[in-house]
């Protein structure tokens, strides 16, 4: 008898963290959720613009910190049509390089390809947010593997960006990362 209530509880808690993650965890944000949200919104064709610098950390599948990252961003628009290109430097000194293209719809609508992307990302601006999935390929020295990726970004009041990111293979979270991008100064 109290093997079943072993069971019985183990999968009640189980049920219990999936419903937690599915509808009250990060993954469970909607754009709609933050129509209408007070303050700024999110424009990326002016916030999102010029040269920009960023400050990250990217977080293993235990919740510690397994690498920090600096980066440079040169971003341009054209109409709807933006063209976003990353520099990061991690703290092992490794270096990568990211371009990224970006289409803005009227309605909101965001679609994101880079060489490392695996189709297109799709998207949605609302209010002073932007959410973007897509899947990402990691680099061979990464072992290779394609990751879902749930990226959320938030206008602050003072025009940084925040970003949080979580990555998932077959469902299990595997990395976050969390990032602050604010313009570049003129020197």
């Amino acid at each position: 008898m109290e093997a079943l209530y072993f069971v019985a509880g183990s999968a009640a808690m189980l049920g219990m963290s999936w419903l937690r993650a599915r509808w009250f965890g990060f993954v469970a944000q909607k754009p709609a959720d933050y129509r209408g949200a007070p303050g700024e919104a999110l424009d990326l064709r002016r916030h999102l613009n010029g040269p920009i610098l960023c400050d990250g950390v990217i977080y293993g599948p235990t919740g510690r910190v397994s690498s920090r990252f600096t980066a440079e961003f040169d971003a341009a628009w054209e109409g709807n049509r933006g063209r976003l290109i990353e520099h990061f430097v991690y703290d092992t000194g490794a270096r990568q390089r990211r371009e990224w293209t970006l289409m803005l719809g009227n309605d909101g609508r965001v679609t994101a390809t880079a060489p490392d992307v695996v189709g297109e990302g799709l998207g949605r601006v609302e209010g002073p947010a932007l959410q973007l999935r897509y899947r990402i390929r990691l680099p061979a020295d990464a072992g290779g593997h394609v990751l879902d990726a749930t990226d959320w970004m938030y206008l602050g009041p003072n025009g940084t960006i925040v970003n949080r990111s979580q990555f998932r293979k077959f469902g299990i979270k595997v990395a976050e990362l969390v990032a602050t991008m604010r313009r570049k100064e003129a020197a």
